[in-house]
């Protein structure tokens, strides 16, 4: 298994991946091809994609504000789970985000994620009862698909 930054040539690879993933959710702006590009080029390097027998399996968006690192669309293709991928990724990430001063990460995980959430349980991430989280559209034509 290599993991390693992922690339604007990655795209098409990657989004294959994110529409194999039952109940994954992606924006018609934020998650095009120019969306990602912007969010690579603003965090440039500490994205990642897990890749065996040739081909990607898994992938982050990283990115971070200065302040705080938070982890997006972390996913590993159903036939490479339970192999290590998810968490190596996880860790290169984190690597990464330490190097550049980040001392907290976050993420978000549906609830109706079983899958994600027992993996973020089992890997050591604290989930928060402390706190709401809201958010605000600015962009409505920023549609969400989720996958079936």
């Amino acid at each position: 298994m290599q993991i390693r930054a992922m690339t604007i040539d990655d795209y098409d690879d990657v989004k294959a991946l994110w529409l194999k993933i039952k109940g994954f959710a992606i924006r018609s702006i934020d998650d095009s091809r120019d969306g990602v590009e912007r969010f690579l080029n603003r965090n440039p390097g500490i994205s990642v994609v897990g890749i065996e027998d040739d081909h990607i399996v898994g992938a982050i968006l990283c990115g971070h504000d200065g302040r705080r690192g938070c982890l997006y669309h972390v996913c590993v293709d159903p036939d490479y789970r339970l192999r290590g991928v998810g968490k190596a990724m996880v860790g290169q990430a984190m690597r990464s985000l330490q190097s550049e001063g980040i001392n907290k990460v976050s993420l978000i995980a549906f609830t109706k994620n079983d899958v994600g959430n027992a993996f973020w349980k089992e890997i050591g991430w604290t989930k928060r009862e402390d706190l709401n989280y809201y958010d605000f559209t600015l962009n409505t034509e920023n549609i969400v698909n989720f996958i079936e």
